[in-house]
């Protein structure tokens, strides 16, 4: 045991290590304090380089002090290295890479991982326009934008956890907003994202080179195009000129994949993967050119002109003097190519989309949530209930040590998801402890009993999770944007409380009872198992749960046009000059008393111009009404319209219908697991359970919020994944009953399916109202306390949470029993293994 113990708490802390690494800082550290702590030799020099750059920003000769370093080590001819030799960067021989390279390093090192979101920081914000072209079609170019919206989108958060806001604005030109950042701390932050990433292959004239060749005689259908070579002893660049075809051989449509990888020399380069017509077409062009050099011309740059030894097909390289950054950042931008190019028409820093006010308030209902459930559990379980929260505690932390490492973004709803997670990851240690309780009452001792419980509850942790991990994989599989990004997060969640609940919880009760001598590890028991006839009350709870889902969808039908925010249907975005600055908390009070509906009102500081302009985003059409509002409200503001824009929506339709079949494939993938898992009638119970959730919560927000009772009614972004939530612990909740189910079968060979299902249902009856009790507790403080969308979050966070809780009992358990029509020998009949019992062998025997 003690063996057991040992490992299990050096893996615990080895996470915990990482995860911790990962998320520190949690908050960024402004640079010329954080380089300054970091420069470890020759300190004295790089103080006066410092006093020099600072000078230079505050001469307003270079933009950001960054940028002032950099242009400093040019002109003066300084190596950034010698001052921080802790620092690895010897293997880059060229000082001005080398410098950037390690400017860079030290700049992401002093931001934090895991960047605030757009509502609770704000960010960095740029407008690109789209080239106008004579011979394009207004059709064709409405395509080409949404094909660069895409294309934008994959770009920036291809993993889906970044967060950032990509629209159309008006008819040529697409806004995005990166949250957490700033054109002061991330100069360069927008470069990547213009480039069109046009890719070609091109012919190198075999004999003449510009250098030796009179103007006059230069070839005809050639231009010149300089590569740039550096020396790898000197790092020294010089440049090397070609005669290169105008028309080119092959393009980038014919790479299936780029990604980058490390060279031989220790350099980088980017790996080509080409598509099946496309290796048909590199195998064309390379027989023709053996011997030949092939220019790589990206947006009209060379980068190499290599000679062609032998015939390519699948596969090419793109090589150069590139850093790691630099080779990724180039793949991921040739994965993703524009088929236009686009210019930037302003930049400018984004305020936070949420007013402080309700960000306090909305903060202040998480920390009353996190106490309530922690109280609660140490109240009801004593030591049972400290081992849960800091089990729970660590899930948390092992969520956010791995969002931050795949560079996520932290919202107000992912706060608020955070803080279900923390309600949901004590539900595994409940379905242990109240595990604990059958084996103590059986009277087997405490270690016994801790044994047996962990034995007999592991299947039923695993089943309910893997479940909803084929929820998860489906939506990251099929998922794009928001849903795939959902996906993960569920993914990573899912992972850690599979890991805390089997090993930390488990290490933690061992240690309690075998190495501490604890002989009484729960506390209260108010919620004793309690005999109860579930099924009588089976047909009218079910016959009334669907009364009110037809009702929910018939609200649906009838206000389908009312009920989608802006963030699924665009609308209007007005720019408003001022006289008087008045604080938009002040603004978002008129609105909300004035029931203005689904408005954002932020500011944003013209990069460039030192002014800073009020951003009103409304529904189609409710600009001007709303300006109106508000000079009345603030009549000494000088409120005056500078402009207004149509603003396409944040969540695409590719993305709604891109979730919808997401969700069916994951249901069916369910059906489908617990099928084999279990059978056929648990798999239909589940899914129809499921559904009927969904629906419900729905059909309830939808509902309630056309009579202006409790919440807006109204979808805006994060209720995606709030919906997708549901789904997951809908399928937890009921593939716990199941579980039991199938086990009280095996173990009373003699009872009827509806007894079995009764008995099952009281004796996880407990578990699941513990679960729902702390999942309620913090989903309730996110409503009382809360604001904004987090109030609509917390609803329907609440209603599924009930609706999950009672489907289990009078939704899919009645459906897996009318799907077997009552008799045991129909679900005995059609497992994948048909359960034989002792008698039943004697008796064909004899």
């Amino acid at each position: 045991m003690s063996g057991n113990i040992l490992w299990k708490f050096i893996l615990t802390a080895l996470i915990i290590f990482w995860c911790v690494m990962s998320i520190t800082p949690l908050q960024d550290r402004p640079f010329e304090e954080y380089i300054v702590a970091q420069a470890t030799a020759n300190e004295a020099e790089f103080t006066d380089l410092m006093e020099q750059a600072a000078a230079r920003v505050e001469a307003e000769e270079a933009p950001t002090l960054f940028i002032a370093l950099r242009d400093l080590g040019e002109e003066a001819n300084v190596d950034y290295a010698k001052f921080f030799p802790q620092i690895n960067v010897a293997d880059i021989a060229n000082q001005n890479k080398r410098n950037d390279i390690l400017l860079k390093h030290i700049l992401r090192k002093a931001q934090s991982q895991l960047r605030l979101g757009l509502d609770l920081k704000g960010g960095v914000g740029v407008t690109l326009m789209m080239e106008p072209s004579e011979s394009v079609s207004q059709v064709q170019q409405a395509e080409q934008l949404q094909n660069a919206i895409d294309i934008m989108a994959d770009r920036l958060d291809g993993m889906g956890v970044a967060e950032p806001v990509i629209r159309a604005r008006g008819d040529n030109a697409i806004e995005i907003q990166l949250a957490g950042l700033s054109t002061k701390d991330n100069p360069e932050v927008i470069d990547a994202v213009k480039k069109p990433a046009r890719l070609e292959f091109r012919r190198v004239h075999p004999e003449l080179r510009p250098d030796s060749t009179p103007t006059n005689q230069y070839p005809v259908g050639y231009e010149v195009l300089a590569e740039e070579v550096e020396d790898p002893q000197s790092g020294e660049v010089f440049e090397r000129r070609y005669f290169v075809k105008l028309i080119p051989e092959a393009t980038g449509e014919i790479i299936a994949d780029a990604f980058a990888s490390q060279t031989q020399a220790g350099g980088f380069q980017i790996n080509l993967e080409m598509t099946g017509d496309g290796a048909a077409i590199l195998r064309n062009v390379t027989e023709r050119m053996v011997g030949e050099p092939l220019a790589i011309v990206l947006d009209g740059k060379l980068y190499s002109a290599p000679t062609i030894n032998d015939v390519l097909s699948s596969r090419a390289q793109i090589t150069g003097s590139f850093s790691q950054r630099e080779a990724i950042e180039l793949a991921n931008v040739l994965n993703n190519p524009l088929a236009v190019e686009l210019r930037v028409d302003e930049m400018y820093e984004v305020g936070p989309t949420m007013a402080k006010s309700a960000q306090e308030s909305s903060i202040n209902a998480a920390k009353w949530g996190a106490s309530l459930v922690v109280g609660f559990m140490i109240i009801y379980y004593f030591f049972g209930g400290i081992v849960a929260v800091i089990s729970a505690v660590i899930n948390v932390i092992i969520v956010l040590g791995v969002l931050a490492s795949l560079g996520a973004t932290l919202t107000l709803p992912g706060v608020a998801a955070l803080l279900l997670t923390l309600g949901m990851g004590v539900d595994a240690n409940i379905l242990i402890f109240e595990r604990l309780r059958e084996e103590l009452r059986a009277g087997k001792s405490i270690k016994n009993a801790t044994a047996g419980a962990f034995d007999k509850v592991t299947s039923t942790i695993v089943d309910a999770n893997v479940t909803t991990l084929i929820t998860a994989t489906i939506l990251i599989w099929l998922g794009t944007g928001p849903v795939k990004g959902f996906g993960i997060t569920l993914a990573i969640g899912i992972c850690a409380s599979i890991f805390c609940a089997l090993v930390v919880t488990r290490f933690l009760v061992d240690l309690l009872v075998h190495r501490m001598g604890v002989s009484k590890v729960l506390g209260l028991e108010l919620l004793g198992e309690r005999k109860i006839d579930f099924f009588k009350f089976r047909k009218p709870a079910f016959a009334a749960s669907w009364l009110l889902v037809l009702a929910g969808v018939i609200s649906i039908a009838v206000h389908h046009d009312n009920i989608l925010g802006k963030d699924f249907t665009g609308g209007d975005e007005m720019t408003v000059d001022y006289i008087e600055r008045v604080e938009a908390d002040a603004i978002m009070r008129v609105i909300n008393e004035q029931d203005l509906g689904d408005v954002t009102v932020l500011y944003q500081s013209l990069i460039g111009e030192d002014r800073e302009v009020l951003k009103l985003q409304t529904p189609f059409d409710q600009a001007r009404p709303t300006l109106d509002i508000l000079r009345s409200a603030f009549p000494n503001a000088g409120f005056e319209e500078a402009g207004i824009n149509q603003i396409g929506a944040s969540v695409s339709k590719t993305i709604q219908w891109n979730a919808l079949i997401s969700v069916l494939c994951a249901l069916g993938g369910i059906l489908l697991y617990v099928a084999l898992r279990f059978e056929v009638g648990y798999g239909v119970g589940a899914v129809i359970a499921t559904v009927h959730d969904v629906l419900m919560t729905v059909g309830i927000f939808v509902l309630f919020g056309q009579f202006d009772i409790f919440v807006s009614g109204q979808f805006s972004a994060p209720m995606l994944a709030a919906i997708l939530m549901i789904v997951g612990y809908s399928i937890n909740d009921t593939i716990v009953v199941f579980d039991r189910i199938r086990e009280e079968l095996d173990l009373n060979p003699g009872t009827d399916l509806r007894n079995i299902i009764n008995q099952s249902i009281s004796r996880v009856f407990s578990r699941t109202l513990l679960t729902s009790i702390t999942t309620l507790l913090a989903a309730v403080s996110l409503y009382v306390f809360g604001a904004g969308v987090i109030n609509d979050l917390a609803f329907v966070f609440i209603i599924g949470i009930l609706t999950g809780t009672f489907s289990s009992i009078f939704i899919a358990s009645p459906v897996f029993y009318w799907w077997h029509k009552g008799d045991r020998r129909h679900v005995e009949e059609r497992q994948l293994t048909p359960k034989r019992y002792e008698w039943e062998s004697q008796k064909e025997e004899a």
